[in-house]
């Protein structure tokens, strides 16, 4: 059994996967922005192991969650599913660019990362951009989705030995997505299980992206290494936290 993380887990996708897993007898911890979605969270999945708490828009909560995740010992996964859409540029990029990035510097158990690190994108990434010079100023939800699939990229490079991917789920009807969205609510999460904690051989890749199960196309650019690292760099000049 996969031992697994999941950001962004009080409801929606996150929840929808994190119950998923429950069900196939995976240990899970859950996460939710504040104590009465963390009531909520567990009413939902109350299989979860845990549910811990942390404002993914405010920095210092971010290491907190990191330093209370570290605290539960080893994890096999993390999947980074927390994200906000319609909202200020600098939440955008806080909650959907910035904490990824801490975690994934900061989450890990004697010197070990999880083996598997899971990131959601969107298809709206190939209109977004790395905007290097204005990160501090936020972005819009594309340029987030862009920016993902960029750390996404430079973990599979740094950590080759991990299985570092990145998904779109679709444009599927959760509270983000409206309840007239028309892609397949069911493979939207278990997109996301699956690379979690399949043993099929097609999960146990790295740097790739993935549609419903199926490795799927992205922007060009997302895999230009001098744009990966250059991001990188700004993104540790911005939290003051080194990627490693």
């Amino acid at each position: 059994m996969a031992r697994i993380f999941i950001t962004g887990s009080a409801d929606g996708l996150g929840s929808l996967a994190a119950r998923s897993l429950i069900a196939q007898g995976h240990p899970v911890v859950l996460h939710a922005r504040n104590a009465v979605r963390a009531e909520a969270a567990i009413a939902a999945a109350p299989g979860a192991e845990n549910v811990l708490v942390a404002d993914l828009a405010r920095k210092d909560e971010v290491i907190d969650l990191a330093l209370q995740v570290n605290a539960l010992g080893a994890f096999d996964a993390v999947i980074h599913n927390a994200g906000v859409y319609e909202a200020p540029h600098e939440q955008i990029f806080a909650v959907n660019s910035l904490a990824p990035f801490i975690l994934t510097s900061l989450i890990q158990h004697e010197g070990q990362k999880p083996q598997r690190l899971i990131y959601l994108s969107s298809g709206m990434h190939t209109g977004g951009r790395a905007l290097l010079n204005n990160l501090e100023k936020g972005t819009g939800y594309g340029d987030s989705k862009f920016q993902i699939l960029l750390l996404m990229k430079a973990v599979a490079k740094e950590w080759p030995s991990l299985h570092a991917n990145a998904l779109d789920p679709g444009w599927v009807p959760t509270k983000m997505g409206g309840a007239n969205a028309p892609d397949d609510l069911e493979e939207g999460y278990a997109t996301q299980a699956w690379l979690a904690a399949s043993d099929d051989k097609a999960a146990k890749v790295t740097g790739k992206y993935f549609f419903h199960r199926k490795q799927a196309r992205c922007a060009t650019a997302v895999n230009d290494g001098a744009l990966q690292d250059a991001y990188i760099a700004r993104m540790e000049a911005i939290s003051g936290i080194k990627f490693r």
